[in-house]
């Protein structure tokens, strides 16, 4: 039985989402603070956090980053629930590591639907390493060497990624790409794709030519560099 931690300060809120899980045979544990959170963090690891953004004493942006860069933490998935619906907000916490986003008003079987989705996703097993022409990725190690560099990636780049290196020689369109790394779709969502793509390649100079363009499609990684439009 997995046990979800929800982080939210709204009572009726906490008590919605309290009640879908349980009902649906999770285990649920309840903060209304980060600090209370931290406290728990390390005595239990929970499978999964619902986290709202807007807390007393810390944002939720500042909470997934120091649950990102933390090894014991760096893995749980994270779902925000939020009011915040920006295109910015949105990209800015599932760039700082968030798993998918919900906007609050949210129906329960939108939310069950995710946790359940997340759930499932974070435990397929990865293979320890992946490699594509001369780009090594490292699931065990959390490192990518292209070349003979290593190369510093956020979280997002490295997620992307890997995700086209679980597919090597398939093409990937935008949408497939934001919902399989990002797990959200919102306007924008080329956008953000096509900026990832761009700072990637270019962290991993020559290399990343192996990520090609597909034009009116995607993207898809092969072993042999080829030109980029």
């Amino acid at each position: 039985m997995a046990l979800i931690f929800i982080v939210e300060d709204d009572p009726s809120i906490q008590e919605i989402e309290k009640m879908a899980l349980k009902n649906s045979n999770y285990m649920v544990q309840v903060f209304d603070h980060a600090s209370a959170l931290y406290k728990k963090l390390g005595e239990i690891t929970p499978d999964l956090i619902l986290l709202d953004i807007m807390l007393p004493d810390e944002d939720g942006y500042t909470i997934i980053r120091k649950l990102r860069e933390n090894s014991k933490t760096r893995r749980i998935p994270v779902i925000v629930i939020t009011a915040k619906t920006t295109e910015m907000d949105m990209v800015k916490g599932l760039d700082d590591g968030a798993d998918d986003y919900i906007r609050k008003p949210f129906s329960v079987m939108e939310l069950l639907s995710r946790v359940r989705a997340l759930l499932r996703r974070s435990r397929e097993e990865l293979p320890g390493q992946l490699l594509v022409g001369n780009i090594m990725l490292d699931n065990e190690r959390h490192k990518v060497i292209s070349g003979n560099q290593s190369v510093d990636l956020t979280l997002k780049e490295y997620e992307l990624l890997r995700y086209l290196m679980l597919n090597e020689d398939i093409v990937l369109s935008r949408e497939a790409l934001m919902h399989n790394v990002w797990s959200a779709d919102f306007e924008g969502e080329s956008r953000t794709v096509d900026m990832h793509i761009k700072t990637l390649r270019q962290k991993l100079g020559e290399q990343g030519k192996q990520i090609r363009t597909v034009r009116g499609v995607g993207y898809v990684i092969n072993q042999s560099p080829g030109d980029q439009p």
